[in-house]
């Protein structure tokens, strides 16, 4: 690199497919392209996480509260957070909800303003489980679904949709809701991001007995989410109120794609799935077929 990288980001090669590696502070990337010059590429990501955490760090107490339209932050990440939580409309979340897919999507950018991008077909930036990527003419991208042993998504490229996000309570994030998980595509993964948040949060069943929830404060003293009421054990319910709970996520995931920035989404709930939009992949996903059997075709 032309310039010394901050103290703490480590970056490598890993794997027989030389993927990268990039591991700074809570962001862990795994990065991939193809192409010649994909080397090239993996040190323009590198590079293009040199100030990233510094400029989150010198806005977080703005990005920490909740979303308004009127505010916005002033730099690049901070600027896609915040714009990514537009989905949201007058539900609370705060643009923290956005952070992963927004590296994810800031690291893309810069790989695709490369001419090194040129020579490649598809390049992946993988944040935790958050996915920004791009996918050329006759290029196919392959994503995995969290929730599905057996199915994922296969992409034809050109694609307008870039991003890829899950939330729920199954995994690191806090929720107020009871999905185990909620999977996004959206045109970028920073309102995936958001957009699996809110929705996996919409997954509830008020009239279950037994649901413990406490004070997001309580279980991480630093989450964005303060005093909000957050799972963390949902009891085994009936078929009737996974339904309900369910049908919960869909009305909220219907109303997303409205608005023409998210294509669908994949609701789990104590192994019962339902899968929202996502074109004709909807029955290949629901009978479990191998991911080269489904695909959504966008145009940009």
């Amino acid at each position: 690199m032309n310039a010394p990288l901050p103290t703490g980001l480590q970056a490598s090669l890993f794997g027989t497919g030389q993927r990268l590696h990039i591991q700074h502070g809570p962001t862990d990337l795994v990065i991939d392209a193809d192409g010649p010059d994909r080397m090239a590429l993996f040190e323009v990501a590198v590079g293009s996480m040199r100030d990233v955490l510094t400029g989150l760090a010198a806005e977080l107490p703005h990005l920490r509260k909740a979303w308004q339209a009127q505010t916005p932050p002033s730099g690049p990440v901070a600027r896609r957070m915040h714009t990514a939580c537009s989905i949201a409309g007058d539900r609370f979340v705060t643009p923290m909800a956005a952070v992963a897919g927004a590296i994810a999507d800031h690291v893309l950018t810069a790989m695709m303003a490369s001419r090194h991008a040129a020579t490649a077909t598809k390049i992946s930036v993988n944040n935790g489980g958050d996915i920004a990527f791009w996918t050329s003419d006759g290029a196919i991208t392959r994503a995995a679904i969290a929730g599905l042993d057996a199915a994922g998504l296969t992409l034809r490229g050109p694609t307008c949709w870039r991003g890829l996000a899950t939330s729920g309570t199954g995994g690191r994030s806090l929720s107020p809701g009871i999905a185990d998980s909620v999977t996004v595509l959206a045109d970028c993964a920073a309102l995936a991001d958001v957009a699996a948040t809110l929705i996996a949060g919409a997954v509830d069943c008020p009239q279950a007995a037994g649901i413990d929830r406490r004070p997001a404060h309580d279980i991480d003293p630093d989450s964005d989410l303060g005093a909000t009421l957050v799972t963390v054990a949902v009891p085994q319910l009936t078929p009737s109120q996974v339904d309900r709970a369910l049908a919960a996520g869909r009305h909220l995931a219907l109303q997303m794609m409205d608005g023409g920035r998210i294509a669908g989404a994949v609701l789990e709930l104590q192994g019962e799935r339902l899968v929202v939009g996502l074109d004709k992949t909807t029955a290949l996903l629901t009978t479990g077929q191998s991911p080269a059997d489904i695909s959504i075709h966008g145009e940009d």
